[in-house]
């Protein structure tokens, strides 16, 4: 059997958070073979083709939807059980444990999203709103065509802190669980929701297993990223975030996404989501937190601060663990 013990899967957890910060995951490697979420991705496609036919009956979409999550994720899970197994066996532990962080760093964003979110600023600087626009309009869905300065600020503030949970605390969270395999079963589901998990006439059956699993499996992580915000904003702050939490994150039309945001506009004395357009139609959510909605490139810089430091605050939590378990 694979080591899966505690103290290996936390260590694996450290090291992968550590690797993909300092090395993110390199322009040749990505040339060379892509992306393991491209390669999850197209298995996924290739389902949706041959299982979510037009002519099938809703009920019969939604249990073709749920064997389709049933292979995404046992394909992938089932090559990292193999891998985890076979480097264990064959390796010394410490090397084992190694390439496994190396493997588990591919799946966490914390150094893309750090530069993804940087780079509007760098529009907005550079190129005022049409660079800001287009540089917000690779990270956010909606869109971006009408939004004015502040409005560009604060869908980078609201993807930094929404991407902070699902694709740093909760990759990093089910890495330290279940090592390499927990990983890839996160972003196996977590890709899965973002390709069919839609309330589209095509996907709101065959993605309705792949969207309520999404739900499930990232709603212990949008609790923790709040909680490594609030600990990694100002003391002065902090009530602040407290209140938006307590006050705002459930009303938010997202189970999970509410509460980073809710964090981060207590953290940063903003009013974070609200109502926006996706695809010509208005949506209207909730707003998070009671400070400003002009959110300037100030508020940028300072949300990217904070996001530093509640990546080190898990990192630290995770490091301490895992020396913990260790030493028990």
């Amino acid at each position: 059997m694979p080591d899966a013990s505690l103290s290996a899967t936390l260590s694996v957890a450290a090291l992968a958070a550590v690797i993909e910060w300092r090395v993110g995951y390199p322009a040749p490697v990505f040339a060379w073979i892509g992306h393991p979420v491209m390669w999850i991705g197209a298995l996924i496609g290739r389902l949706d083709r041959l299982g979510n036919r037009p002519g099938w009956s809703s009920p019969g979409r939604r249990a073709a939807g749920f064997a389709a999550l049933a292979i995404v994720v046992a394909v992938p899970v089932g090559l990292a059980c193999g891998a985890v197994w076979l480097m264990d066996r064959v390796l010394p532990r410490g090397l084992a444990i190694l390439l496994q962080a190396v493997a588990a760093g591919t799946l966490v964003a914390q150094r893309s999203l750090h530069d993804h979110v940087a780079d509007v600023g760098t529009g907005l600087r550079g190129g005022g709103l049409a660079g800001g626009r287009a540089a917000v309009g690779r990270i956010v869905g909606r869109d971006t065509a009408g939004l004015d300065r502040a409005g560009i600020v604060r869908a980078a503030i609201e993807s930094l802190a929404e991407n902070f949970s699902d694709g740093v605390v909760a990759p990093l969270l089910w890495t330290a669980l279940l090592g390499l395999p927990g990983a890839v079963f996160y972003k196996a589901v977590n890709t899965a929701d973002s390709m069919i998990g839609h309330l589209t006439p095509r996907h709101a059956a065959f993605g309705f297993a792949a969207a309520r699993l999404d739900d499930g499996i990232n709603l212990p992580a949008s609790r923790l990223s709040a909680l490594w915000i609030f600990l990694a904003a100002p003391r002065a702050r902090r009530g602040a975030v407290w209140r938006a939490l307590r006050d705002d994150a459930r009303h938010h039309r997202s189970p999970n996404a509410g509460w980073p945001e809710a964090a981060m506009a207590g953290a940063l004395g903003l009013r974070l989501a609200g109502p926006r357009l996706y695809g010509g139609v208005r949506v209207q959510d909730a707003w998070m937190g009671d400070g400003t909605p002009d959110a300037d490139i100030g508020h940028l810089d300072r949300a990217l601060v904070l996001y530093r430091r509640a990546c080190r605050i898990e990192w630290i939590v995770i490091v301490a663990l895992a020396v913990y378990i260790t030493v028990l």
